[in-house]
């Protein structure tokens, strides 16, 4: 009975340990989500209408024009850019975005897989550790931008992407990541990064007639990369955000599963203390009895 009850005072410990690890963990996800949750409200209406703008300018634009980043042409090769953390314990947060890139690969590259032509270029250390071991073509050279998150770092992932696109590496490139709603809830995107998509018009709706100054071509051979890096960079900071708050929401469930452990504990240990009191009760009993017979 002694042996039980220090098992269970040993138990009620080891959870009480791992309950003040995983509240230390929560309040640093808060404190860090306050300042990434700020970055990507900010830099979203401005990524929001630089798309549009992108879309825009595509769609109204000769074809020569547009340059080579709008032209859609049979996809042999597909780039899927994977967006993970870098770190675990944030629910399934990393388990969802990889199964998400998944599902894109199976229905729209499944062809391309099957012929070994569908690269992953991974941010966050997660996904490239899936997918390597899981023998995908997938690169490791972006996989540290989160160590130094800055939009330069982030450029260079995008200027690569553009690079390849346009020497025909690739020839369709899409960003697989969470956008942020708030601590408790992110949605997993598959977004079209190239080709660049052009803006869907409602039915019956004119073509535009722009003047542009400077001339179209100088203008969308200007605009098209700037537009693009920002793109990455949001959907980055999406990630970034969505990391740290499924990391605040998964800390503080452990925190309440901890309690509920903890109190069912603390039961089991009351009621075996109680049986052992009750059997030395006994004994002290039946000894006392036997004596006096």
């Amino acid at each position: 009975m002694a042996g039980q009850l220090k098992e269970v005072r040993n138990r009620i410990k080891s959870v009480q340990s791992s309950q003040q690890i995983t509240k230390a963990m929560k309040m640093v996800s808060a404190a860090k989500l306050r300042r990434a949750q700020d970055a990507i409200i900010q830099m979203r209406p401005y990524a929001k209408k630089l798309q549009e703008l992108l879309g825009n300018i595509v769609s109204n634009a000769d074809v020569d024009a547009s340059g080579n980043l709008a032209v859609e042409r049979p996809v042999e090769k597909a780039l899927l850019i994977v967006i993970t953390s870098d770190r675990g314990l944030c629910g399934a947060y990393n388990s969802n975005i990889i199964k998400l890139a998944k599902q894109v690969i199976k229905e729209k590259y499944a062809a391309q897989f099957a012929k070994g032509n569908v690269q992953i270029w991974s941010i966050g250390k997660k996904g490239y550790e899936h997918f390597a071991k899981n023998n995908y073509k997938v690169s490791d050279t972006y996989k540290d931008i989160f160590l130094h998150l800055d939009f330069e770092h982030v450029q260079a992932c995008a200027k690569a992407a553009v690079k390849a696109f346009e020497e025909k590496a690739f020839d369709a490139v899409e960003i697989i990541y969470s956008e942020f709603k708030n601590a408790a809830s992110q949605v997993f995107r598959a977004e079209k990064f190239l080709p660049i998509p052009k803006a869907i018009k409602k039915e019956g709706a004119k073509k535009s007639d722009f003047i542009f100054e400077p001339s179209q071509e100088q203008l969308v051979a200007e605009l098209m990369p700037k537009i693009l890096n920002t793109q990455l960079f949001k959907a980055v900071l999406d990630g970034n955000a969505s990391e740290h708050g499924a990391r605040m929401t998964a800390m503080d469930k452990a925190s309440e599963n901890a309690n509920e452990i903890l109190r069912n504990l603390r039961i089991s240990y009351n009621r075996a203390r109680q049986a052992a009191i009750t059997t030395e009760l006994t004994e002290i009993v039946s000894g006392a009895a036997a004596l006096q017979g």
